[in-house]
């Protein structure tokens, strides 16, 4: 990336960089030898099976994260959008080869890092390199969290029950009772692991009784207590 270009507004809010000035996040890209992509919507960025050896970040759009099993069932993992990372628990966690695939949702652009680059201090860039990897580990342990948050909800016994611990947890972290989630109903409904038809017919049913209002994947809970 030349020294003098304006960095993506992604790359400016990205927690990676968090407590570095444009031109320190500049260089510490051009130690990295980062490779800007785009991808057209359904396109596969990271294939399951593929080396786990890079890490990426949104640029603009959004990606999806979903392991498929070997009787086709489709689970969504998680969703990534503009400054947010995908890839990096695999990359550090020494994984040989990818357990999921990655794809873009409608047209995205990404930065795909060498994980390598970003584990091991470079000579060019070593005094900034240290406050990355703390980035990088806080990213890890809210994603820990995140991921704890969601088998919480799976564990819930009815379609009813999930849906609502996560939309739940969506408000909480919009500090809003109004929000948007990053799934359209399929990719809810695989998401939360449950039939898309029973999911539809219990939002269906909070908006008769008043609990949700919801527009596309515009949610707003009413009456959050209850369920």
């Amino acid at each position: 990336m030349e020294a003098k270009k304006k960095l993506p507004p992604a790359l400016t809010d990205c927690p990676l960089f968090a407590g570095m000035t444009a031109d320190e996040t500049r260089r510490m890209l051009g130690c990295f030898g980062g490779v800007r992509r785009r991808y057209d919507d359904g396109q596969t960025i990271l294939a399951e099976g593929g080396a786990a050896h890079r890490i990426g970040v949104v640029l603009s759009g959004q990606v999806r994260i979903t392991r498929t099993d070997y009787g086709g069932s489709r689970s969504v993992i998680a969703a990534a959008g503009p400054g947010e990372l995908f890839g990096e628990a695999f990359a550090f966690a020494g994984a040989e080869r990818l357990p999921v695939d990655v794809c873009a949702v409608g047209a995205a652009e990404v930065l795909l890092l060498p994980a390598e680059k970003l584990a091991h201090p470079c000579g060019n860039a070593c005094e900034f390199h240290g406050r990355l990897i703390m980035n990088l580990l806080r990213i890890l342990a809210s994603k820990n969290l995140l991921m704890n948050r969601k088998l919480q909800i799976l564990a819930r016994r009815t379609t009813r029950e999930k849906l609502l611990a996560y939309l739940r947890l969506q408000a909480a972290q919009a500090g809003s009772a109004s929000f948007e989630i990053p799934f359209d109903r399929q990719a809810l409904a695989d998401y939360l692991e449950v039939d898309r038809s029973g999911l539809s017919a219990q939002i269906g049913a909070l908006r008769r009784e008043g609990v949700l209002r919801c527009e596309k994947n515009r949610f707003t809970l009413l009456r959050p207590e209850e369920g």
